[in-house]
């Protein structure tokens, strides 16, 4: 039996390190959520095995002096609300703008606006469905503090393909996965700063689409993050369309994992949350970092053509009659040419965070 759903095969994810290429650049991991002074400890190991150098983080406030205690000054911090918080409106409304404020003074220069479909259920609750639009007022508040400030903006919108088959159906709800796109898109228009769209702009799945948003919208660069989302669907892509999107685009599609530590990994306890269950001691919590750095390097640098090692359970969301939660999809490497390969790991973060450092050194 597998240790964990992060290692179906079994692998030694330290011995696998050993087998990838030494670059000649280091790579940027612009996408992570790193909490848990323990936790990072192990993070580290992985991205030094890995050849990670840097990591961009949307980090609790209240833990970044622990993880920039493990991480030192490869830690680049994102602002965010206060998740964790029971009164949503307020941590998304006037305590956001706190936030802001809190995590600017500790570092950071750029803030993140997550608009995934869920936050339609918050909404809800609260008993207005567009409180937390991208574009709501709150949310026009929150960017105009953050762009006096000289902060530049991650989003998150939409949500893959397969959970608007399933968990989204309910269209009068949530809305058609395009309809996600409108608020981004007036907003890009309105806010002439850099934007970063996590998780390959939210649908990896179209890449006609993203070119489409891209041309549209030169202010706007990508994030490959979320590991299980991009081995799924990446994997179905041609090489050569893949490869010709990439190069299109280039310098404006970055590197990120989406990796999520808490020194809940490290423990066995009862009533843990759905991401703290993910490991329960220190080697599976290890194995679980290391192995979607094994998997993307995997993806964009080999011709590898096999089942992913880390199960996903949105295939047995999607086909239940097919498949279990601890099925995985194939992972199939695409190979990147090596100048695409530096610029997706390292020239085009590298620029980026250049022209963020700029521009918040005039606000």
């Amino acid at each position: 039996m597998p240790r964990n759903p992060s290692n179906l095969h079994d692998r030694d994810y330290r011995a696998e390190a050993r087998r990838f290429a030494t670059l000649p650049h280091p790579i940027i991991d612009v996408h992570a959520h790193v909490n848990g002074a323990r936790a990072a400890v192990l993070l580290r190991e992985a991205m030094d095995l890995y050849g990670v150098r840097d990591i961009w983080s949307m980090t609790a406030l209240e833990q970044a002096p622990a993880v920039r205690e493990a991480l030192g000054d490869r830690l680049r911090l994102i602002a965010m609300p206060d998740f964790a918080s029971k009164d949503r409106r307020h941590a998304h409304g006037q305590g956001f703008l706190e936030r802001i404020e809190g995590y600017h003074r500790a570092g950071a220069r750029i803030c993140k606006f997550w608009a995934a479909p869920r936050i339609t259920d918050f909404a809800i609750e609260l008993g207005d469905p567009a409180l937390f639009r991208l574009d709501a007022p709150a949310r026009l508040e929150a960017m105009q503090l953050a762009e006096r400030l000289g902060m530049s903006f991650m989003t998150h919108v939409a949500d893959p393909d397969t959970w608007f088959a399933t968990r989204y159906a309910d269209a009068a709800r949530y809305g058609t996965k395009r309809d996600h796109y409108l608020p981004l898109e007036r907003l890009l228009d309105r806010f002439h700063l850099p934007w970063i769209a996590a998780h390959m702009g939210g649908w990896p799945e179209d890449l006609g689409f993203l070119s489409g948003l891209l041309d549209r919208h030169p202010n706007l660069h990508l994030d490959s993050s979320a590991t299980k989302w991009m081995v799924r669907e990446l994997s179905r892509h041609d090489r050569d369309a893949l490869v010709d999107f990439l190069r299109r685009f280039r310098g404006r599609i970055l590197f990120g994992s989406d990796i999520v530590t808490t020194d809940d990994h490290l423990v066995q306890a009862e009533g843990k949350t759905e991401m703290a269950a993910k490991a329960s001691a220190p080697e599976d919590a290890f194995d679980l970092y290391a192995s979607r750095y094994w998997a993307l390097r995997t993806l964009w640098e080999t011709d590898h053509d096999g089942p992913s090692p880390i199960a996903d359970p949105d295939l047995a969301m999607v086909h239940p009659d097919r498949h279990g939660t601890m099925d995985a999809p194939p992972l199939r490497g695409k190979r990147l040419p090596a100048d695409l390969l530096r610029d997706l790991y390292f020239d085009a973060a590298s620029a980026l965070s250049a022209r963020i450092d700029a521009r918040a050194s005039k606000a």
